[in-house]
This record gives C-alpha cells, sequence and structure tokens, in this order.
C-alpha cells in the first residue's frame, strides 16, 4: 500500500479510508486518485480527461502525470485501490458482520466505479471482479455449513452469479430511485436498500418444493 493512504494526522501506523478525512486534508496523491473514480465512474475511461481530473483534484496536469505517468496507469492505480479496500472490508464483515452499517458508506461509493468499468471493458476491472467472487465464495462456505440439502450447483456458479448482480445494481439507479421513492444513492435510500437486501439474503423467496419442481425442468434438458 502507497503511504499517501495513511494520514498525517491518524495515529502511527493506523490506516485509513480517506472519504473519512475532507478532501482538501488528502495528499495530492490522494486527491487526483479519488477524482479519478468520480470521473471514471461518470464519465468512462475513454471520455475522462487528465486536465478534468486534474482540475477536480486541484493539481496541474503535469503533477498528475507526475505521480501517476499515465491515464492507463492511473486507472490501474484506482482498480488496485478499490481491490484492496473491497477485500479489506469483506475481511471485517466476516469477523464481525455487525459492522455492516459502518462499511456501508465506503462500500457504496464503489459501485458506480465498478459498473461502468465492467461495462467499458476495462482490461483491469475482470480481476478485481474475480476477487469480488472469491470473496462471496467465503459467505457461501459458511452458509452451506448450515444447510441440510445438497447444493445443486457449484458454489464458485452461485457466487458469481451474487456478485454479478451486486456490481450490477447501481445500473439501475435511476429506476430503483423510481421504485424507491427516494435516490438509492442518498441516507434513506441507502438504509431501504441494505434493510431490504439484509431481509431478503435472510429468508427464502420460493419453499424447497417448487425450487425441486422448477430445477427439475433444467435437469431434462
Amino acid at each position: 500500500m502507497s503511504s499517501d493512504r495513511t494520514s498525517p494526522h491518524a495515529p502511527e501506523g493506523k490506516q485509513i479510508d480517506e472519504r473519512s478525512l475532507a478532501f482538501e486534508d488528502l495528499t495530492a496523491r490522494a486527491r487526483i486518485r479519488e477524482a479519478a473514480l468520480d470521473h471514471f465512474a461518470e464519465k468512462g475511461y475513454e471520455r475522462a480527461t487528465i486536465r478534468a481530473i486534474a482540475q477536480t483534484a486541484g493539481v496541474s496536469p503535469g503533477l498528475l502525470r507526475h505521480h501517476y505517468g499515465s491515464k492507463e496507469a492511473l486507472r490501474k492505480a484506482c482498480d488496485d485501490y478499490v481491490f484492496e479496500i473491497l477485500h479489506r472490508i469483506n475481511t471485517k464483515l466476516l469477523e464481525d458482520p455487525s459492522a455492516a452499517a459502518s462499511t456501508q458508506q465506503t462500500s457504496k461509493r464503489f459501485g458506480p466505479y465498478l459498473a461502468r468499468s465492467l461495462t467499458d471493458g476495462s482490461p483491469t476491472a475482470g480481476p478485481i471482479f474475480d476477487e469480488m467472487v472469491a470473496m462471496t465464495e467465503q459467505w457461501l462456505v459458511r452458509s452451506d455449513e448450515a444447510r441440510v440439502d445438497t447444493p445443486v450447483i457449484d458454489r464458485r456458479i452461485r457466487a458469481a452469479v451474487v456478485t454479478a448482480m451486486a456490481v450490477g445494481f447501481p445500473l439501475l439507479h435511476e429506476h430503483v430511485s423510481r421504485a424507491l421513492g427516494t435516490d438509492m444513492f442518498g441516507p434513506e435510500g441507502d438504509r431501504f436498500v441494505a434493510l431490504a437486501l439484509l431481509d431478503i439474503y435472510s429468508h427464502k423467496l420460493i419453499d424447497d418444493g417448487t425450487a425441486t419442481s422448477a430445477g427439475a425442468g433444467y435437469e431434462e434438458r
């Protein structure tokens, strides 16, 4: 991890998410990365420009290139950062599920970036998706241990489907917000979505008999 992820105001050796600090308190390198995350998410990689990212970060294009070299290298740095933060959040939640609310804000801000990167065909987004699938598998391991029946489909496949649903969620921002009656990225919408997901994941949508009957049709193919 690069040194710019450690705040000069944090206790020595303690690493924190920069968004817990005011934007102006971040290092220039961190501000550039944060600005790039927003620009890549909003405009896509091709339309985002070095000049616009630098302007948002409050630095010159020359300083941006000094820190990252090129737009492609900057995107790679963003991908690496997202990968690391999501991995850290997943580890924390596996150890302490009660931390879900406190980590939601951090993980949520990466949703639009990940969705845009994957739809834009970013060559560096694939490994992040694969890691998210692997992290989802960790949750399914726990779930499978509590099951009395044997899963009918490979855990990796189930994890990939769950991950795809989660990553694609921000793409439906406009429609989900309309259904909620409020912006899904706002405080109230965020609460609605989080509680809805917890309720869905903790209860079956269909009973065992219906699932068996529906699955039988696929076995006959």
